[in-house]
């Protein structure tokens, strides 16, 4: 009976998961559009920084939870090693939601630009026997005006 029930958790995991993946995917495409004019810039410490008459801290902030079906695909990777693939579209999805965040924020601001932008990764829930549960991502920079 048990067996049935994991079977059943990993399939539901699947497909489900892929289906929210995918559909967060496809709002995160349509919303990088919207922002494209406002550019994050990078500078180093002995560049100059661009003149502004106004700047404020922006920060985005989301958690991403893992589905059932990579949290086993991840367990059974563990075993042998290797690049955690199905961990990386959780983290890319996270980063480029929290840098979304941001970059919104600023917009309602008015900023022509984010400069220096950094992020902030932490694991929520702790590690379980199969893996990680959740993570949060934060994206924060300095919007200019």
């Amino acid at each position: 009976m048990e067996i049935i029930v994991f079977f059943i958790l990993l399939g539901v995991g699947f497909f489900v998961g892929k289906q929210r993946e995918e559909k967060h995917y496809a709002s995160i495409k349509e919303r990088e559009k919207k922002t494209l004019h406002v550019p994050i810039v990078n500078f180093g410490a002995k560049q100059a920084l661009p003149h502004a008459h106004e700047t404020k801290m922006f920060a985005g902030s989301v958690v991403v939870a893992n589905d059932y079906f990579k949290t086993v695909a991840a367990g059974l990777r563990n075993l042998v090693g290797g690049r955690m693939v199905v961990y990386e579209s959780l983290v890319d999805r996270g980063r480029r939601e929290a840098l979304l965040r941001m970059k919104e924020e600023a917009m309602e601001w008015g900023a022509s630009q984010v400069v220096n932008v950094r992020f902030e990764t932490s694991n929520i829930g702790g590690q379980s026997k199969q893996g990680l549960s959740a993570v949060e991502i934060m994206a924060y920079g300095t919007g200019i005006r």
